[in-house]
């Protein structure tokens, strides 16, 4: 079968994840799927925000964010954090808030997973700007936990497919990172 060039192409699926900031004193979250690991030890996450976004006053003023990844449970108020600007809609009601070692990256609580993250640094871009912050905490309840891990299954994430703009569920187990491939090191 003969591939395609299907013009511009994203990360498929994305992750869907709200970002946490105080913006100008207040608590803000917006929706984000432009997200990635970007360092191993000390851990840090690179998210990539469009410059016309109200949350980058709050991370570069206060030089902190969350990351909290929702669950299927969460997606009508998740969506919503993506269809309205904080400038001129308060969002802080929608979720209980609380925060960690940081006082100026709000999570939520009801958020399966979230990531307190001090800012690293900041990349600048035609339409982005990629804040990469070290993870500084972790956080969820032990209803999300299997073995001491997080469980995907129990946690329920959504992850985004675009350009079609879908959210979707994650689907069953498919195998052992780093133990698939050993099959194949024996022939």
């Amino acid at each position: 079968m003969e591939k395609i060039n299907i013009g511009d192409a994203f990360i498929y699926p994305m992750p869907v994840a709200l970002v946490g900031a105080l913006v100008e004193g207040k608590v803000n979250f917006m929706t984000a799927a432009w997200l990635t690991r970007a360092n191993f030890k000390p851990p840090m996450v690179a998210v990539a925000i469009n410059k016309a976004h109200y949350t980058p006053i709050g991370i570069r003023e206060n030089r902190s964010f969350s990351i909290g990844f929702p669950s299927l449970e969460m997606m009508a108020a998740t969506d919503y954090c993506g269809l309205v600007s904080g400038r001129k809609t308060d969002k802080s009601g929608l979720f209980e808030v609380f925060y960690g070692e940081l006082t100026t990256a709000p999570m939520i609580k009801q958020c399966p997973l979230c990531l307190e993250c001090k800012l690293v640094e900041v990349h600048e871009y035609p339409v982005n700007l990629l804040f990469i912050g070290e993870i500084v905490g972790a956080y969820t309840e032990e209803r999300f936990l299997t073995d001491g891990k997080p469980d995907i299954r129990k946690m329920k994430p959504l992850v985004l497919t675009m350009p079609d703009n879908q959210y979707w569920t994650v689907g069953e187990y498919a195998g052992q990172a780093w133990g698939e491939g050993k099959k194949l090191k024996s022939r």
